[in-house]
């Protein structure tokens, strides 16, 4: 102890280095990092690495030791990511310009091959912004404008994430998630002209669509009508009497006004008749 305080100068530098070398050997992993142990710049070990449907907690974060100046720790972060672009032109089936902005969500699962490859999560982003844009200009090509206004929208996403799945691989990432957050036409006249092209295919559309439902509408009545001569037919079949006597009551309504016609209230015609007329017949009783 007397030596100790003799020499306080040694007994600090020992210290300091005591807790240097503490500092090399122990680190704590955190939940939402992974950590890829290089011994020689080359990986040897995963720590807490990702696992689908672990638990948190039991994850294999947490103190872990290596050999100090000699194992180096790269940090990989466990939690979802984001990959963004902005302004993208795209070229559409129907030949229209598209201004579009679109976005990825990616996790690292294999966080050695990443290590190997970019060697960061910066790199991995930067690595898969040109292969987000090449998948993105692949599918979108394949489909109209208005695809993307309709409930199909969501089949383009899905295309888009497997492909660029697809490209993702080689980096130890997995595609979580692909969103356009819109899509829009250059301003000016390339605009004004799809505008028109969308306006006049609708416009057809709607007087075809008005055309079959007119033809629909004929057959139907057509059907009807026929229907209901044969019903018709087969009940009056059943008494002709009743059926003379049914046909010149409704020749009498039409001819002497009586379903309010349009000769009503403009002096209508006079009809004189003998009571002895075969057309006044059901007037003479049986």
């Amino acid at each position: 102890m007397n030596g100790v305080l003799r020499r306080p100068m040694a007994f600090g530098i020992l210290l300091l280095a005591a807790l240097i070398l503490l500092a090399s050997t122990f680190t704590i992993v955190p939940e939402t990092r992974q950590a890829v142990i290089l011994r020689f710049e080359v990986p040897v070990r995963t720590v807490n690495a990702w696992r689908q449907g672990e638990e948190f907690g039991r994850t294999g974060a947490g103190l872990i030791a290596r050999i100090p100046f000699i194992d180096r720790i790269v940090w990989v972060d466990k939690r979802v990511l984001d990959v963004d672009l902005d302004n993208q032109p795209v070229l559409s089936t129907d030949q229209l310009r598209l201004q579009v902005d679109a976005y990825a969500r990616f996790r690292v699962i294999d966080p050695l091959r990443m290590v190997v490859t970019p060697r960061s999560v910066d790199g991995v982003t930067s690595a898969l912004q040109p292969l987000f844009s090449s998948a993105l200009r692949a599918e979108l090509g394949k489909v109209d404008f208005a695809v993307l206004l309709s409930p199909e929208r969501g089949q383009v996403m899905d295309n888009i994430q497997k492909r660029l799945q697809n490209y993702a691989s080689q980096y130890g990432v997995q595609i979580v998630d692909v969103r356009i957050k819109h899509a829009d036409l250059p301003d000016g006249t390339p605009l004004e002209s799809a505008l028109e092209r969308m306006r006049t295919a609708r416009q057809q559309q709607a007087l075809t669509i008005r055309a079959q439902g007119q033809r629909n509408a004929q057959i139907v009545r057509a059907d009807a009508e026929a229907n209901a001569a044969k019903i018709y037919a087969d009940a009056f079949g059943k008494d002709a009497q009743f059926y003379d006597f049914y046909r010149a009551m409704q020749s009498y309504r039409y001819t002497f006004g009586a379903d309010g016609g349009s000769d009503q209230g403009r002096g209508g015609t006079s009809i004189i008749l003998s009571p002895q007329n075969g057309y006044l017949r059901e007037f003479q009783g049986r």
